[in-house]
């Protein structure tokens, strides 16, 4: 998607963080914006700031329940006309470790950062195809869905990350022949509240706040965003800071295969035929 003047975005999480940076960056390209979030005080600063204006809309709707996204899609559509470009964004920290015994946080977890996807894009991408004007869907994931993340009580967090990975790269290869684009984004440390959201006392949240004070400013990250849906990237990836390490990854993975091995030739024809069709997807073009 090329085009973004007049066009409509619906961003989930779009009330701070990372999600008010892509709302920033969609309106300074004349777009139309939806703005969901859960959280009422987060909207509430948003509708004043932006207070005046036509081009955005703000709902207040969970990701994680199906019927307040239908609705909140219904309401998009009734408000703007239609929707163009989809960003599940919404996101939570948290949800505890593989290992403890607790399922509550770990469900609420994967409910919100993976479920949250999976409803936006089975809600919204039948809208999508049935307007017929093309379109993009950009899906957060986080370098977490990358690269270890050995940090206490993230183990769900992590989890779910790496799915909307593996469900983003479905997703692609899926709306390929429909001309719909789709990228994964996996961004590094950003000035959000989600840190911020954990703390359980006011010295925590000052500490989160130092802490992440040198971290990327949202929009500064919504404009490599904006560029990679131009490009149709398949991933956006915007802090460097990662890419040696993922080099590292990269070349684990390589390592770890054997190094000699008689494959039969039905198994490797089924694989190079499976490989040929990932790379006839890949080369569709995506509708302006």
């Amino acid at each position: 998607m090329k085009h973004f003047s007049g066009r409509v975005a619906f961003v989930t999480g779009g009330a701070s963080g990372i999600g008010y940076g892509l709302v920033q960056n969609f309106l300074g390209l004349g777009m139309k914006v939806i703005v969901v979030d859960f959280n009422q005080e987060h909207l509430q600063e948003k509708r004043q700031a932006l207070a005046g204006r036509d081009d955005v809309h703000f709902i207040n709707a969970d990701v994680g329940d199906r019927d307040q996204v239908r609705a909140a899609a219904a309401e998009a559509v009734r408000t703007f006309g239609r929707i163009h470009l989809l960003c599940n964004n919404a996101g939570v920290g948290g949800g505890g470790d593989t290992h403890d015994a607790d399922f509550d946080a770990w469900d609420r977890a994967l409910r919100v950062n993976l479920g949250g996807v999976v409803n936006g894009v089975k809600i919204i991408t039948p809208l999508i195809l049935a307007h017929g004007e093309g379109g993009h869907i950009v899906n957060t994931s986080s370098m977490a869905g990358v690269v270890p993340l050995p940090l206490p009580g993230l183990g769900a967090y992590q989890t779910a990350k790496f799915a909307v990975r593996g469900f983003t790269e479905s997703l692609r290869m899926s709306l390929a022949p429909h001309g719909i684009g789709v990228s994964c984004l996996f961004p590094g440390g950003t000035r959000t509240r989600i840190i911020e959201a954990g703390a359980r006392n006011e010295a925590e949240r000052a500490a989160a706040a130092e802490m992440t004070a040198s971290w990327m400013d949202p929009v500064e990250l919504g404009a490599h965003v904006v560029e990679g849906i131009r490009r149709n990237a398949p991933y956006i990836l915007t802090h460097i800071e990662f890419r040696d390490e993922v080099r590292e990854l990269c070349g684990m993975l390589d390592t770890a295969f054997p190094r000699e091995q008689d494959v039969p030739a039905d198994r490797r024809a089924f694989e190079d035929r499976r490989r040929a069709m990932i790379e006839q997807l890949r080369a569709l073009p995506v509708k302006d």
